[in-house]
């Protein structure tokens, strides 16, 4: 435990990275993935079938891949950028179908006669979606978001494999400085994304409760 105690600021560092890229995919996983459920109820059928056709594909589309055609495939395109964004572009283009899969469902749950009663006074659907559905949707499914934004946080870890500093790949540099530090490694590594997920856990589920319907 001495050698990971001295490469602490190291360590801390690497979750540093990883806390990064987990807000900043999930951030723009809830705004993409929020547009793709918008496009799979929307009354527009080429914007339906285009929200389905880009969810089936990417959803069922390991990860490793996704990041194999953002990190080598878009500079082929000449659309270069640093690999921590290539993560970030990688986790978002993932993510956001299993966001759009959760909000989807908490749409489908929002009572036929409320948007009906919505349209009867004349609101468009835009309005019908941002103060009818889309709010109830969420409150809905924040359970559901809860359990991806975990499964984001994990998944960061394979942007080692393509040169992201973040925490595994801090863990892997220095396992190789000193193996016989390696069961300490992974017991900090393993420690540091339990409290990670936990704090996240916790954030959703305070969240639950105040956005719960009182009886």
């Amino acid at each position: 435990m001495d050698f990971v105690f001295d490469h602490r600021g190291l360590i801390l560092e690497g979750f540093g990275r990883t806390i990064q890229l987990a807000v900043a995919a999930g951030l723009l996983s809830l705004a993409f993935g929020s547009i793709l459920a918008v496009m799979r109820v929307c009354p527009i059928p080429p914007l339906r079938w285009a929200g389905a056709g880009y969810v089936n594909i990417v959803r069922n589309t390991p990860l490793t891949l996704v990041f194999v055609f953002a990190v080598f495939g878009l500079p082929r395109l000449d659309i270069r950028f640093s690999f921590f964004v290539f993560a970030i572009i990688a986790l978002t283009v993932y993510t956001s179908t299993f966001v759009c899969e959760a909000l989807r469902s908490g749409m489908n749950s929002v009572a036929g006669g409320e948007i009906e009663a919505a349209r009867s006074i004349g609101l468009p659907f835009r309005q019908v979606l941002s103060l009818v559905v889309l709010p109830q949707a969420f409150r809905a499914v924040i359970p559901l978001l809860s359990n991806i934004f975990i499964a984001l946080t994990k998944n960061t870890s394979i942007a080692v494999a393509f040169s992201v500093t973040e925490a595994t790949s801090i863990m892997r540099r220095l396992q190789n400085q000193d193996a016989r530090a390696t069961f300490a490694l992974l017991f900090v590594t393993a420690a540091g994304y339990l409290i990670i997920t936990l704090v996240l856990s916790y954030g959703f589920s305070r969240a639950e409760r105040r956005v719960a319907i009182r009886p």
